[in-house]
């Protein structure tokens, strides 16, 4: 039977983390302030707003609202349970659990759709990888794997795999009694008229695609034997785990390495990622193909400042650089360099040329930046030993040097250039001036609104959004009292005086009555686990709210009179007024003049008493 954990053991695992750990292996942070800040990983977004609060180790995003502690991270970002989530916090930090606790966390979730494909997906692999390592039909293409350098440990690490012509998986399934309707969504299978289904892969090298939170989430298989008629590579379609224009190959294990190299490397194929991987190099991933999406650029600027781009050397290649550069451009504000390797060799080729060391060099030394890469580009298929092609070379390529703006890189550029074509320099300062001077004016024209300054590099901008409406001054002053009474004992003595107190709102009452509870057992307030103790998702966001959105070093007794005075006395009174003037309407409407005088005369008598309050 499966053990719970007990809460001192949660409380373990919590103080033995620092959230800003955690959360920093999806999210770039910088700190602004008293707290760290960094790009929201549940919705896209171009401005910081996410929050991560070292002193109170919780987390809040100030324009989707979500928040909690280090627990419910995990639990909102990978969608698993809060035992997997506290189990998947302990192995982080290195914390000790018995192996009672872990049960569930080792087990899928039956009841979730998404968990039963996932699950699909996982037992999938095992076979493919099994058929591959340990079967007479998976060795041509085990030797076809150590022909091209893998190591066993290597192969292991990426469950590659094998599926044969002999169309194993769906007799695996059936074997399983897997659900029909399962299997034909998955992606798996193809379906004929008939509503049969077979394997959707045969005779190829599969390789795992797994998706941020580490789940095999679809398949890309490599044909063995080549033929005119198949794809070099096939994907899986995309399913409810599988998204094209998202997934990155290999991000959930190059993450880490990412966030303490401070780069990634973006590779064209699988196997560039894996070579690289294996030589030493583990902070690489690949889109699926050679089309880089936003959506895949977000998922990137999330986690680093810098990428470089290591595809291909070959013409289709340096095409999807150029590509990729301009993607990046228009849409992120990571620094690009290209990895320009010689030869025209792909990055898998020059490794297995090289060894590990010289590819591990080259991965350094052989850094470009765009422009460097764009002025080589527009080279190709061009007669520069002609004045017309020489012009057209030297009108595409201005543009682009009207972009840098370091004059040293600049100076390079042009000296260059002015060497080559026998120019004089100034003659290319005074053209490129002019480009200048015509960019900056369409720009000019096409500007709907003022610029706003830019934030300085360390200190990124926060973007607040209001979620809802207007606080009245009840509410204002019950989310004060409410957040002192968890923080400040006096002020819990102070309110445990009064007669018959109550908030006014529910959900802040609520919270003050499991407070009540929660102090029975702690001594100290700990927002990070109180939000465990509350359990309810309505209310632990409002105290994550609470935490983040009032920020006093102190309270005075006179403050807190203030709003005990608002709660116990205005708001009664504000709900009679409100409740009088209803009734006056309802008497206009059907004409009764002796109740609308005594209505009147009861509101002005109502508002008289609510002056004099607000005086004393």
């Amino acid at each position: 039977m499966m053990a719970k954990i007990p809460e001192d053991v949660i409380e373990t695992v919590r103080t033995a983390t620092n959230i800003a750990d955690v959360v920093g292996q999806y999210v770039q942070l910088k700190k602004s302030g008293k707290n760290l800040f960094g790009l929201c990983p549940f919705h896209e977004e171009r401005t910081p707003s996410f929050s991560v609060s070292e002193g109170k180790q919780i987390f809040h995003c100030f324009s989707c609202g979500r928040g909690g502690n280090v627990f419910k991270f995990l639990m909102e970002l990978e969608h698993v349970s809060f035992r997997e989530a506290v189990v998947k916090v302990a192995d982080f930090s290195h914390v000790d659990l018995a192996t009672d606790y872990r049960t569930e966390a080792d087990a899928p979730a039956v009841d979730s759709k998404t968990s039963q494909l996932i699950d699909l997906h996982e037992q999938a692999a095992k076979l493919y990888h099994h058929i591959l390592v340990n079967t007479e039909m998976g060795q041509p293409a085990l030797d076809y794997l150590h022909q091209r350098g893998l190591t066993d440990a290597t192969i292991k690490q990426y469950q590659l795999g094998f599926a044969p012509d002999q169309r194993l998986l769906k007799p695996f399934f059936e074997q399983r009694q897997a659900d029909y309707q399962l299997l034909r969504q998955s992606g798996l299978f193809i379906e004929n008229t008939a509503g049969e289904l077979r394997d959707r892969f045969t005779e190829r090298v599969m390789f795992p695609l797994r998706n941020a939170s580490g789940h095999v989430a679809a398949f890309s298989g490599r044909v063995l034997k080549k033929s005119d008629d198949q794809p070099k590579y096939l994907n899986s379609p995309e399913t409810a785990l599988f998204t094209k224009s998202r997934l990155l190959f290999n991000f959930d294990l190059a993450r880490s390495a990412i966030r303490q190299r401070g780069e990634v490397i973006l590779f064209e194929g699988y196997m560039d990622v894996i070579s690289a991987t294996q030589a030493g190099v583990p902070n690489g991933i690949a889109s699926m193909g050679t089309s880089l999406t936003t959506e895949q650029i977000y998922a990137l600027e999330r986690t680093t400042d810098q990428i470089d781009i290591c595809y291909d050397g070959d013409e289709p290649g340096q095409r999807a650089t150029q590509r990729a550069i301009g993607l990046l451009q228009a849409h992120s504000k990571m620094k690009i360099n290209v990895i320009q390797l010689p030869q025209g060799q792909d990055p898998d080729e020059y490794r297995r040329a090289h060894g590990d060391e010289a590819f591990q060099q080259v991965m350094q030394s052989a850094k470009e930046t765009p422009i460097r890469f764009q002025l080589r580009y527009l080279r190709q298929n061009r007669a520069l030993e002609t004045d017309s092609e020489r012009l057209a070379y030297l009108n595409d390529v201005m543009p682009l040097l009207a972009q840098v703006h370091e004059p040293v890189e600049l100076d390079l550029y042009l000296k260059q250039l002015a060497n080559e074509f026998n120019l004089d320099q100034s003659a290319l300062v005074a053209q490129l001036k002019q480009v200048r001077q015509t960019t900056a004016a369409t720009r000019e024209r096409q500007r709907p609104t003022p610029a706003r300054p830019r934030p300085a590099a360390n200190d990124p901008a926060v973007t607040v959004h209001q979620q809802r409406a207007p606080l009245t001054r009840l509410e204002r002053a019950e989310r004060q009292l409410l957040y002192w009474l968890l923080h400040d004992r006096n002020v819990w003595a102070r309110v445990a005086q009064v007669a018959d107190f109550s908030f006014v709102h529910d959900d802040y009452q609520v919270i003050y009555t499991l407070a009540q509870g929660y102090f029975q057992t702690h001594e100290t307030y700990q927002s990070a686990q109180f939000t465990d103790f509350i359990q309810e998702e309505r209310l632990q966001q409002l105290v994550i709210e609470l935490e983040s959105t009032i920020s006093l070093a102190a309270v005075t007794p006179r403050e807190i009179e203030d709003y005990l005075k608002v709660i116990m006395d205005e708001a009664p009174l504000d709900a009679q007024i409100r409740h009088k003037k209803q009734a006056l309407t309802e008497a206009s409407r059907l004409g009764d003049a002796d109740q609308q005088r005594q209505l009147v005369i009861e509101i002005v008598r109502l508002e008289q008493q609510r002056q004099a309050n607000k005086q004393v």
